[in-house]
């Protein structure tokens, strides 16, 4: 008999009749023993129409009023996946956020978890009940209602495990598992069997959606083994993120191919070359809560230097802006950008042990014609700013390049 909990996200539990789906997978579950919490999200669209009724009524809605709000939809899905439970023939019992207690910090609408009560859970999964809880949400010290952002209910999911020491985590989506690269882009992208920690914190950082990125970061922190599997085919086994040391794993030099369309460039051309310009450059730039992804500086030979660095692209105008206000005051020659690039990274533990996969990256790329812009490495990733219009050919052929259509 296993501990599992079972995350699932608001397309899963869309309508009734997926709501009744949900609830049949659950009871196979327990009628082979396992003991079985589940998490849920609203239903698909309900969170969206919740902002959108506060935004009519206050245009920038009080966050303690909006979280208040948000959280209603989970508490619809938790009692009527109960109700779904319960006409199987199932012992079942939903908990909000705040009866849990799930205990967070109070930063309204993206609150940070402290701390899971779980002995009033343990006590109905001991009773033979099922334990139904609302995902993304929690309560803070003072017993105001939070909610956790985006990617919340992955979060309260991974984050039960670790406080029940659940066997494993798996996480339900609209897609079988994770994959080499997006099949939309790739057909030929294969489902990975298994993918290390490492290798998922970078793809969902580099632009996989198939996970969120605070999600993988509490896993691989308490050590929970997290599997994504369909909420939408009955069999397959998905795709298990666990830790490279502790599986027996026939690892492949590269995983698979992130990407990410939602960039822009900004370059600094021509300050003086003296220490501290980096901070007089980022420094207004963080101040402004923009974050800063890749930094490349070049020195030149008349004693000034290029600052080029990347931004989210729904950032991009509000940085030129920050940055032309203090170009005076940082001696910058000029400002410039771009917002019409893409980032394309290949990603695999395998590089730690292999050489030459720089080189066969930017020969691949060479070849097809694709200028590489920006360059940016680390252990077991690397990753180039490339023109958008050339982005789904560098991942297809950067795919092949590393016989990623092969089974391993």
């Amino acid at each position: 008999m296993a501990l599992i909990v079972q995350k699932y996200g608001g397309t899963s539990v869309g309508t009734p009749d997926r709501i009744k789906n949900v609830a049949q997978r659950v009871a196979k579950f327990k009628m082979l023993g396992h003991q079985v919490v589940v998490v849920v999200s609203a239903m698909s669209g309900e969170t969206n129409r919740l902002i959108a009724l506060a935004k009519e009524v206050q245009p920038t809605p009080d966050l303690r009023e909006m979280d208040v709000l948000v959280s209603t939809g989970e508490q619809v899905t938790i009692a009527l996946l109960s109700m779904a439970l319960m006409e199987l023939g199932l012992k079942a019992k939903s908990y909000t956020g705040s009866q849990v207690k799930i205990v967070t910090d109070s930063a309204h609408t993206k609150a940070r978890i402290v701390d899971i009560e779980e002995h009033n859970m343990r006590a109905d999964l001991d009773a033979g009940c099922v334990v139904v809880v609302a995902g993304f949400q929690g309560v803070d010290e003072k017993g105001n209602i939070t909610t956790l952002g985006r990617g919340g209910s992955d979060t309260t999911g991974v984050a039960l495990a670790a406080a029940l020491k659940a066997d494993e985590c798996q996480i339900y989506t609209d897609v079988d598992g994770v994959y080499t690269t997006d099949p939309r882009v790739v057909p030929e992208a294969r489902r990975l069997k298994t993918i290390t920690f490492e290798e998922m914190l970078e793809m969902a950082s580099l632009g996989s959606k198939v996970l969120q990125i605070r999600s993988v970061e509490f896993a691989g922190k308490y050590k929970v083994k997290l599997r994504v599997l369909s909420s939408f085919d009955d069999e397959g086994e998905g795709t298990l993120i666990t830790f490279e040391e502790n599986e027996k794993m026939e690892q492949a030099i590269i995983s698979g191919i992130a990407f990410n369309r939602d960039e822009a460039k900004i370059t600094v051309l021509g300050v003086p070359d003296r220490p501290g310009i980096a901070y007089q450059i980022l420094g207004p730039v963080a101040d402004a809560n923009v974050d800063v992804d890749m930094i490349i500086q070049n020195v030149g030979a008349d004693g000034t230097t290029d600052f080029t660095f990347t931004v989210h692209r729904n950032e991009y105008k509000k940085t030129l802006d920050v940055l032309k206000a203090v170009q005076a005051h940082i001696g910058a020659r000029e400002i410039t950008g771009d917002d019409r690039i893409a980032k394309v990274s290949v990603i695999g533990v395998g590089m730690r042990s292999h050489a030459g996969i720089a080189s066969t990256m930017f020969r691949t790329l060479a070849e097809e014609g694709i200028n590489i812009q920006m360059i940016s490495t680390s252990e077991i990733k690397i990753s180039v700013v490339i023109d958008e219009k050339y982005m789904e050919l560098a991942v297809r052929v950067l795919h092949k390049a590393f016989n990623l259509d092969q089974e391993a």
